[in-house]
């Protein structure tokens, strides 16, 4: 790697398309004066992404091309254990890091540590991995830097297509074009090339639009939050735009509910996935997760008392910030916002029924 490869990073802007935003150049510089070897993060590891395979299926050869670049002291490509992405790494020929199918399990930490023997389980971070790493037996691990796939394929393209090309994309503080995966109640769900800046509309529309008049939409995975029709018919898809909410787009997820699904009871059945997603090591993420799970269940059942109530949002409250890692912050951030987004709904519950259910069946009655 060259320091001129460093500076075009920094005068394009990019940032990790993984999810935390961060600016790449400043991880690379890092990785270059650490002398750190490479992994390419194609996990897809937040619910509902599937970009990362995307860059895989469409664009190898770039994605290649990244990483010969940055990985100078050695490149290993993780992917999921028996995904289509793994099967077509190795038919590359590449060094692929199989990973468990777990939603911890391609954290950053967790990558270095099964790639140097360990469990894929996070590790506690002391400094960033990029400079060497401690395992929980007390081994020092060796400087590494882990790069989301999308984030190294848009380093081949700005190499290759220059700073000023990649910022004609996007904002000024946000720029570069970037991937989303969509799902849900769209008419052609899949992975569409978009920018920060557009309306999350205009998102949804490079999907085929909506298959049916919108009931929420959720932006950013477990680790994002939820809007409701009516913001997101106004929203910005942006870093920026989205604070205002208490979320960023993240990893690039967006999930669209239909009007005739009970965004409660679809929340319900991702956190009930999140209490056995934990990596199992602190408090808040054995205990605390599964807990706000159950009283959310309570909750999208329309089977939750006033002290239940009071108790969840006791529980959501108590979660950020008391785990030795984000994940329970996700969760609890996650689980918030759809309250705020769905109070209606969520009135509607704690009276002891849900108007979506009510809602679909009046419709259906009418149209028999």
């Amino acid at each position: 790697m060259t320091p001129d490869l460093v500076d075009l990073l920094e005068d394009s802007g990019l940032t990790g398309r993984g999810g935390a935003g961060f600016g790449t150049a400043v991880k690379v510089r890092a990785a270059v004066s650490a002398g750190a070897t490479l992994i390419v993060n194609g996990c897809d590891g937040e619910y509902g992404a599937v970009k990362d395979g995307y860059v895989v299926a469409h664009h190898l050869d770039e994605l290649v091309h990244g990483a010969n670049l940055l990985g100078r002291n050695g490149i290993r490509y993780a992917a999921h254990r028996g995904s289509r992405t793994e099967s077509l790494l190795r038919a590359a020929g590449l060094d692929v890091l199989s990973v468990p199918q777990r939603y911890v399990s391609s954290e950053e930490s967790a990558l270095v540590s099964l790639a140097n023997g360990g469990l894929a389980r996070p590790m506690t971070k002391r400094v960033p991995v990029v400079f060497g790493s401690t395992a929980p037996d007390g081994r020092s691990l060796p400087p590494t830097v882990v790069l989301n796939a999308e984030t190294v394929w848009r380093v081949a393209q700005i190499a290759d297509r220059g700073p000023a090309w990649f910022r004609s994309f996007g904002t000024a503080d946000e720029p570069g074009p970037r991937l989303a995966s969509v799902s849900g109640a769209v008419l052609a769900p899949g992975v569409v090339e978009t920018a920060a800046g557009v309306g999350v509309g205009d998102v949804i529309s490079a999907a085929g639009g909506a298959a049916r008049s919108p009931g929420g939409v959720g932006l950013g995975g477990l680790s994002g939050g939820w809007l409701s029709p009516a913001e997101a018919d106004g929203a910005v898809w942006s870093r920026a735009a989205l604070a205002a909410y208490g979320f960023t787009p993240g990893p690039g997820t967006v999930h669209v509910l239909g009007e005739d699904e009970c965004p409660l009871q679809h929340v319900s059945t991702v956190l009930d996935q999140a209490a056995g997603e934990s990596a199992g090591q602190c408090g808040p993420c054995m205990f605390g997760v599964p807990a706000a799970a159950e009283d959310f269940a309570l909750l999208a059942a329309a089977r939750l008392d006033q002290g239940g109530w009071h108790r969840l949002r006791e529980r959501l409250g108590l979660l950020p910030g008391r785990g030795a890692r984000r994940f329970p912050d996700g969760v609890a951030g996650y689980a918030r916002s759809s309250l705020r987004a769905f109070a209606d709904e969520v009135d509607a519950h704690l009276a002891g029924g849900c108007s979506v259910t009510y809602a679909s069946r009046r419709a259906h009655a009418v149209a028999v």
